[in-house]
């Protein structure tokens, strides 16, 4: 062990070859850039070579310094991926999951009943979130995404194609300018998702209508505040059916028409490439896709 480097002067060595600069190296490890020229110096002492040329504004890997980079990225990487399994087989009977909100308190949590049912043993903590999860910066296993399944560094695993579908509070709907078909809809104003603004222009389009001949109505950040403006009376939004079952089945809101946007987006349960499946990851996994098929 002797002839080994400390471990520390070789985390200062792959953090600042990384970023070709040791100011940087000092923010990522939470020290002063000194500090880091400090554990340089040692190690460039004790290989009895230089590593970096050093210039005003950045450092520059050396021959020496970019042969001596790739074996220490790797050894690295398999310390995490080594300690990463390790702690995966001491938590495997727990799950820390992260969902869009909307689907979370829509979807998931009606039914979570059935699967801690199924698995009793299992130990399952839940966020809400929106967005990508960077995975190895939290201890997040699994998480629901929607979009078009192409995303770096998860495996997705299909779970089911956004259904989206015109709905409104019935009372909106005036007695003289009924809702039959779905040209009507242009004497109402009609709800907007701010990120996905082309939502209602596709699904008029793909029903042969004009969207230039339709109200724009309020625009909102999210489908779940849209959905929940549709219920108060303030407009028609596109949304899943499924998600907003409880106000259909309260009679907050209705299906206008049976007839789903067309689209490439669904929603996939995603989980970092590198990671060991857990055993509460594979049951989660299992019973998700069961009951995505069953609806």
């Amino acid at each position: 062990m002797n002839r080994l480097p400390p471990l520390n002067s070789l985390r200062c060595f792959e953090s600042a070859a990384r970023h070709g600069s040791f100011n940087k190296a000092a923010k990522e490890m939470s020290v002063t850039p000194s500090a880091i020229s400090h554990q340089i110096k040692g190690l460039e002492s004790f290989l009895g070579l230089e590593l970096f040329r050093r210039t005003k504004r950045k450092v520059i890997l050396t021959e020496a310094g970019e042969s001596y980079l790739k074996p220490i990225k790797a050894i690295f990487e398999q310390l995490e991926d080594a300690t990463s399994e390790l702690k995966s087989q001491q938590k495997s009977g727990s799950l820390r999951l992260a969902v869009a909100p909307a689907f979370l308190t829509r979807w998931l949590m009606p039914r979570m009943e059935r699967f801690q049912s199924r698995y009793p043993d299992i130990q399952i903590e839940i966020s809400s979130s929106i967005g990508l999860i960077d995975f190895s910066a939290n201890d997040v296993d699994m998480a629901v995404y929607f979009g078009n399944g192409e995303w770096e560094g998860v495996d997705a695993y299909y779970l089911r194609p956004a259904r989206l579908a015109p709905v409104c509070n019935p009372k909106l709907i005036k007695a003289n300018q009924p809702i039959n078909t779905p040209e009507d809809m242009s004497f109402y104003p009609l709800l907007h998702v701010s990120k996905r603004k082309d939502e209602w222009h596709d699904w008029l389009q793909q029903h042969d209508l004009d969207p230039v001949r339709f109200r724009r109505g309020l625009m909102f950040s999210s489908g779940s505040l849209t959905a929940g403006a549709a219920a108060q009376g303030l407009g028609i939004s596109l949304s899943d059916p499924e998600l907003v079952m409880p106000e259909i089945e309260a009679g907050t809101l209705k299906v206008l028409f049976d007839q789903h946007l067309i689209t490439n987006k669904s929603f996939y349960l995603v989980y970092e490439k590198r990671r060991s499946v857990t055993s509460a990851m594979s049951a989660f996994k299992e019973w998700i896709i069961e009951e995505m098929v069953g609806n």
